[in-house]
């Protein structure tokens, strides 16, 4: 595997209990988006965390679209940085990031910020889970300093090494996807062409809770990842549609003791607008 990350300060989750005893000692960060179009920042309006700051996934969390950069490239890290700050995200905020969708969205910022060595943990369950009663309307900010900080070049894949990546069975590839936009069966209206990656396993990011919606414990996760060949891989990279459901395998991979995992932010998007690239349908290297 890769070279270890610095350590932040905060797990890989926490729990709503956990979080409620800690709210003024964490920033709290509501990442709601939705592939359907639906707006983040009306629902939390709507009704979020006491607190609570919006973060969005589009103009906060990414760079401006581009056909090889995919939707949601990686922003700037002077873009970023400014963007935290806005928020109130310093060098050494503690954050807990939530959705209402098991974390899938919440995933990005806090892979984001836990890979520049800053604190960060998705609240189990999300939203859904809060014990406590809810705020409408927005919040004011109080901007903090953030340092521009580049993105570790061992954590992030690009597609030339995606595919250089694809001729070694040493190197473990995983699809966040739905298993039917994996094997082609059913593609989002998004997805330029069915299928995946090839030679990409199956490791669709909702296989990672449990049956109550959060995070399953390290056991079953190690379980999972193991079955995919993580234990014997010389690396492991991660992507989905768009390189925001991808965090959540990469937070679960490290839940679960593996570190070093990477992120392919172009995912799909990338990928499949390259005609030139090639396509697998069907199965392929399996899932777990």
């Amino acid at each position: 595997m890769p070279s270890e990350a610095n350590t932040p300060a905060l797990p890989v989750v926490v729990s709503p209990r956990w979080a409620a005893a800690h709210r003024n000692e964490v920033l709290l960060a509501d990442v709601r988006w939705y592939l359907d179009g639906r707006s983040g920042r009306d629902a939390y309006l709507n009704g979020h965390l006491p607190g609570a700051v919006f973060v969005d996934v589009d103009t906060d969390l990414a760079g401006p679209a581009t056909e090889a950069g995919g939707r949601h490239p990686l922003p700037a890290p002077e873009d970023f940085a400014a963007s935290m700050a806005a928020l109130g995200i310093g060098d050494g905020t503690p954050v807990v990031a939530y959705d209402d969708s098991g974390g899938s969205t919440a995933a990005r910022l806090v892979w984001m910020l836990r890979i520049l060595g800053s604190p960060a943990a998705l609240l189990d369950g999300g939203i859904g889970a809060w014990p406590g009663p809810l705020d409408t309307g927005g919040a004011d900010p109080v901007r903090s300093e953030r340092t521009p900080a580049a993105w570790p070049a061992d954590r992030v894949a690009d597609t030339a090494g995606v595919r250089a990546d694809t001729a070694d069975p040493r190197r473990l590839l995983i699809d966040a996807r739905s298993r039917e936009r994996y094997t082609g069966d059913r593609p989002a209206p998004v997805d330029g062409r069915p299928g995946h990656i090839p030679g990409a396993r199956s490791a669709a990011w909702a296989g990672n809770l449990a049956a109550d919606g959060r995070m399953a414990a390290p056991e079953r996760l190690r379980e999972r990842f193991r079955a995919l060949g993580a234990d014997s891989a010389a690396n492991i990279t991660a992507y989905c549609g768009s390189g925001v459901t991808a965090c959540h395998d990469l937070l679960a991979l490290e839940h679960a003791g593996y570190t070093g995992a990477r992120l392919y932010p172009g995912s799909w998007s990338a990928w499949g607008a390259d005609s030139g690239l090639p396509v697998e349908t069907g199965e392929g290297g399996g899932a777990a």
